[in-house]
């Protein structure tokens, strides 16, 4: 199904290409930087933000800090496929301690749930109390993480 949402126009890209190099960008930053008025910068992230073309703001921390220094991605496919049970099913996980993200599928698997844990024994517990003890889970598969690195192929759509 496409989009209905409306094209951004030059000036809207620059300030999103601006914005994803620095969000902490000021609006009179950004407005120096893109040669227009801070009014205007102003007017336009209100309206981005309202239309949802900008979803939101957020600090990259490092959860090694926080105790947490192991990720791993877990596939998962599910026993069956009523709407009602994979919305259950995706509300539910969302709340599960340690989760990050996940991702509804296309394809062999249905979800690829992002974790974060202490240790190994945590993840172990995680998967065994969480992801393998769930009445709908048929069959999962914990990938360690040993690096991730975030590409920034997407801003070339800015262009």
């Amino acid at each position: 199904m496409a989009s209905q949402k409306q094209q951004l126009d030059k000036t809207d890209r620059a300030l999103l290409k601006a914005l994803s190099l620095n969000a902490r960008a000021s609006g009179a930053q950004l407005a120096a930087e893109l040669g227009i008025a801070e009014s205007t910068v102003s007017l336009r992230l209100k309206r981005l933000q309202k239309s949802g073309d900008i979803t939101g703001f957020h600090a990259d921390i490092d959860l090694a800090v926080l105790g947490a220094p192991l990720q791993a991605v877990i596939a998962i496919q599910l026993t069956q496929h009523d709407r009602s049970d994979i919305e259950a099913f995706r509300r539910e996980v969302t709340g599960w301690p340690g989760v990050l993200s996940l991702f509804h599928l296309g394809g062999r698997d249905d979800y690829l749930l992002h974790v974060a844990a202490r240790s190994t024994a945590e993840l172990r517990d995680f998967v065994v109390k969480y992801v393998t003890g769930h009445p709908v889970v048929a069959h999962s598969e914990t990938n360690i993480v040993f690096e991730h690195v975030e590409g920034t192929g997407w801003q070339e759509l800015l262009d």
